[in-house]
């Protein structure tokens, strides 16, 4: 029996909501769009179209994949981020509104050396290599590469399968970037040089072990593991990077990270314990919560 999109919509909605989706009435919607090619603008005008049996069942095969915690963007395989279209898949983090305040900061550094208006380098630096560890789907360094004009940004990461995303999304945006497929900083430390970069980035794994079961069904089921578990205490990924970040980064780098909501002490801690970094500093995202800790390189390196 064929149904108008009105209709659809609505059971579509019910279906959701009984699944406990909590974006059900926009979700619903969003899977039609996807289904039709046709924008969110769009939707008003499809409201009284009368739908084939055909293209219910596909937005019935849509509509389950959802209702079983399947995250939406891993369904139409894009998610927006900094005004960009990102392709994801189950190999990659789905890019957060979160990490936006990352790349934003990273931003405000790199074109004039100052960080949310405030000055943070002692001196402007003119050209910018940038080293996005962690890459996932390229959300950050490919933002970055195509958002500040030539950076040369390199985006790194242990996963094969994630650096074919953010090889696909590099293409999709236009940039040229440099991978580089490896565990952390390894991949930069030679015997007798290492590679040196004037910003090193990420969002690394930093969820706890022992909490990592009681994340949403989205999280938890569907986005890769290992970019999610951070260790016991969540910080294994901090400890090993800034261990090994003074010894890849220019004169007045700059390290950055997103953390955790609750680990501003323990990451600034294990950075100044280095006393290597200078500026160690902790800001907050647009709710409020401890979000990005960085720091620039003390000396002459």
């Amino acid at each position: 029996m064929s149904l108008s999109v009105k209709e659809i919509l609505n059971i579509g909605k019910r279906q959701l909501e009984e699944r406990q989706i909590g974006d059900a009435a926009i979700d619903c919607k969003l899977l039609y769009c996807y289904l039709m090619k046709i924008t969110s603008a769009q939707l008003i005008l499809e409201y009284q179209k009368i739908l084939p049996d055909s293209l219910c069942d596909e937005y019935f095969t849509l509509l389950d994949l959802r209702s079983s915690g399947k995250p939406l963007q891993y369904i139409t395989g894009t998610q927006d981020f900094m005004g960009l279209e990102f392709n994801v898949n189950e190999s990659v983090l789905i890019p957060r509104q979160d990490t936006e305040t990352l790349v934003e900061d990273a931003m405000g550094v790199i074109s004039d050396g100052t960080l949310r208006g405030e000055a943070f380098l002692p001196k402007r630096k003119k050209d910018w290599e940038v080293l996005d560890l962690c890459c996932g789907s390229g959300a950050i360094g490919l933002s970055l590469a195509k958002l500040c004009k030539g950076t040369k940004v390199t985006c790194s990461d242990i996963s094969k399968d994630a650096l074919a995303v953010a090889k696909e999304n590099a293409g999709k945006l236009g940039v040229k970037v440099t991978f580089q497929e490896g565990n952390l900083l390894l991949p930069f430390k030679g015997r007798f040089k290492n590679k040196r970069f004037d910003m090193i980035i990420s969002n690394p794994p930093y969820i706890k072990t022992s909490v990592i079961p009681t994340l949403q069904r989205e999280v938890r089921d569907h986005e890769p593991m290992m970019a999610l578990d951070g260790g016991a205490g969540g910080l294994d990924f901090y400890g090993r990077i800034i261990a090994d970040a003074a010894d890849c980064l220019k004169k007045d780098g700059v390290l950055m990270f997103e953390i955790g909501h609750d680990q501003r002490e323990a990451v600034c801690s294990l950075i100044e314990q280095t006393e290597q970094f200078a500026c160690v500093t902790c800001l907050q995202d647009l709710a409020g919560r401890d979000r990005i800790v960085t720091a620039v390189l003390k000396g002459k390196k």
